[in-house]
């Protein structure tokens, strides 16, 4: 097969050494410094809160985020500041486990962010393992 491989635009971001995140009803991005296996055209800024994708395209893009305990709080992924609404978990009771993943098109450098918003209050993250994650595979 020859050509240009699509999904070698690809990333990859987790925290596993867990802590708290101080979460405001407008939202707080959450820092994923550990384990990162990024394409050379993603690339993190030095909180290791915001992506940036350099080539526009269709993206697959999921998210986990662990918590040690159920909280009522909503979880989603910013896209160039904007939340599409496919991305947005929000739960009527609470939770501790937010898993969710949706196809996406992409304009030249948009910036992705993983955040927990709709309380004000602390969410710890697991520790030792994933407390938070993130996928982004370019399909097209």
């Amino acid at each position: 097969i020859t050509g240009t491989s699509l999904t070698a635009t690809s990333g990859y971001a987790s925290n596993t050494g867990g802590g708290v995140v101080a979460v405001i009803v407008g939202g707080t991005t959450i820092s994923l410094p550990n384990e990162q296996n990024l394409s050379a055209d993603i690339t993190a800024n030095a909180a290791n809160t915001v992506f940036t994708v350099a080539p526009a395209g269709r993206y697959y893009i999921s998210y986990h985020i662990n918590l040690t305990a159920g909280l009522l709080v909503s979880s989603r992924i910013l896209i160039n500041g904007t939340p599409p609404a496919s991305s947005i978990i929000a739960p009527v009771a609470s939770l501790a486990n937010f898993n969710n993943s949706f196809i996406v098109t992409l304009p030249a450098g948009s910036t992705i962010q993983l955040q927990l918003f709709g309380l004000l209050g602390a969410a710890t993250l697991l520790g030792g393992s994933v407390g938070a994650a993130l996928n982004i595979i370019r399909l097209s």
